[in-house]
This record gives C-alpha cells, structure tokens and sequence, in this order.
C-alpha cells in the first residue's frame, strides 16, 4: 500500500477514535505527577496555574470563534464517517485550515504545561501531532476528492495549522452565541474540572491530603452551576436553538429546493408556483410578521 493511502486510512481509523485522544493525555498527566514538585511560593503557584488556565481558555476562544459562524454542512461533532456539504473558507477558515483542532491543542496545552515538566509537554505536542496529523491528512483526502480546484485553491494560500491573519477573511453568517452555548457548553466544563482534579492531586501529591485553594473551588462550583444550566437548557428546552436569520442574507436563496449552508427554510411548494417578484413580496411579508410575533 502506498504511504499515501496509507496515512489515509490510518487517519480514517484515528478519526472514528478521536474522542478518545484526552484519555490518552490524561494518562501521560498522570504519569508527570509522579515527578511533580511544588512552586517556591503559593502566589507564584497561582500564577503559573493562571497562566495555563489562560492558555486553555485561549484554547475554548478559537473554537468559540469558530463554531460561531460555521454554516451548516462545513463542520460537525460525527465520528462516525468524514463529511461536508460545503467547502468553509471564511472567518477563521480563512486564516488557519483547521482551527478547532487548533483550539483543541490549545486547550490540552495548558493542562500539560499544569504540572511544569517539560517532557509531560513535549510528550503532549509530539502525541498531538501525529494523531491530529493523520486526521487531518484523510479530511484533505475527502475534501480534495469532493471540492477538487476549490480546495487545492483555499489550501494553497491558508496554513494547515498555524494562522496566518493577513488572510483574514470576514464570514458570511451571523454570530450565533446560541450555537457555540449549544454545542460546546461541555468543553468549558470539561477544561475546568481537569483544572480542578489536578489541583486536587498535586497538593495531594505535595501533602499527602487532598486539599482545595479556595480560589478553584470558587471556578469549579460556577462551572459546574453554567454547565447544569446550560445542559437544563438544552435538554428541556429550545432557548438555545440557533435562532431563524431575519436578515436579508436569508433571503438570498441559491436553491428553491433547500439551503443546507445557511441552514434556512426551504420555499414552499405555494411560493415556488409564484412568480418571483410575489416570492420576495410573501418573503417579506412572513420575515415582518415573523418579527413582529417575536418582539411580542
């Protein structure tokens, strides 16, 4: 088999597991507690942990930035099989190929750089690559395959993994704070309570007790009150529901059948029998009382 396909279907396998890459960097946290020491001082201590915390959090703003105007069909959640309906080149796509796996090795950053080894950190950027590496290269494999000169176009000029701002390029959609609460409300959690159990062990480590600084126990317990929250919202609810785009981007439709990119309404089988000048006329006329029951 040729490396090229080789790398392919190692990427295909790796990405149908690529939930399960933060047990394997658990696993080599845990190794480094064993060699871990304590900082000179507690205020330096605190210091160093809020760096790394810093560090993840810039982690959780990438994806923030990305998930909130990704249009439908670009990018998702799935392990099961790679796909896209569209090629997404703006916004963060238009400065880095792949920004979430960006903010995702980000994040695992600062949990690494928590214990101050710096083998546990190379161990974790060396792991990162060459898991991520193979993911990434079947994704190209399937976008080059499905988008061909697009692609090879956006890819020819955007960095695989370190952005390049000069190329920014501003999105088409609206931000949706809803979609980025949606989806990734249990990224945020996830970050704090890693913080939190490793705080927990080091002075574990260091006294032989577990013991917490007020100061996480104060993060942890907000934390876990938006998760709970958030998670209420979501499985009982419809408030974070993206909301239904009242702009005239909406109504700039490229297919009567469907819209998958801007994940609006198709027409009805009445407007499509319409002539267009009465389509934008039944448009309007539903997007204002549609408004109109909303501000109510």
């Amino acid at each position: 088999m040729a490396l090229r396909e080789e790398m392919a279907r190692e990427g295909k396998w790796l990405f149908h597991r690529r939930g399960h890459l933060p047990l394997l960097l658990l696993i080599i946290v845990f190794m480094g507690l064993a060699h871990y020491r304590p900082a000179v001082s507690h205020a330096w201590d605190q210091a160093w942990e809020i760096l790394c915390l810093i560090v993840a959090f810039l982690g959780l703003a990438v994806r923030t930035g990305t998930i909130g105007y990704i249009p439908t069909g670009t990018s998702g959640r799935s392990t099961s099989n790679i796909s896209a309906s569209a090629l997404n080149t703006k916004g963060m796509y238009s400065i880095v190929r792949n920004p979430l796996y960006l903010g995702n090795a980000l994040t695992w950053l600062g949990v690494s750089m928590l214990l101050r080894q710096w083998w546990v950190t190379l161990l974790f950027l060396t792991i990162f690559r060459v898991y991520y590496e193979r993911i990434i290269f079947a994704e190209e494999e399937f976008l080059r395959k499905k988008f061909g000169g697009e692609f090879l176009e956006w890819a020819e000029r955007t960095p695989v993994f370190i952005p390049c701002f000069k190329n920014w390029t501003p999105p088409t959609q609206t931000f949706s704070l809803r979609r980025v609460l949606r989806r990734d409300y249990s990224a945020f959690f996830a970050v704090i309570s890693a913080f939190t159990t490793m705080e927990l062990l080091c002075d574990w480590k260091t006294m032989g007790r577990p013991e917490i600084d007020p100061m996480w126990l104060i993060i942890f317990s907000t934390g876990a009150i938006v998760y709970l929250t958030l998670r209420t919202l979501k499985k009982k609810t419809a408030v974070l529901d993206a909301p239904i785009d009242l702009t005239p981007k909406a109504y700039r439709r490229e297919n009567v059948d469907s819209d998958p990119i801007t994940d609006h309404a198709p027409l009805s089988s009445t407007q499509k029998k319409q002539p267009e000048s009465r389509q934008r006329k039944i448009s309007r006329h539903d997007a204002h009382h549609l408004k109109s029951n909303t501000l109510q």
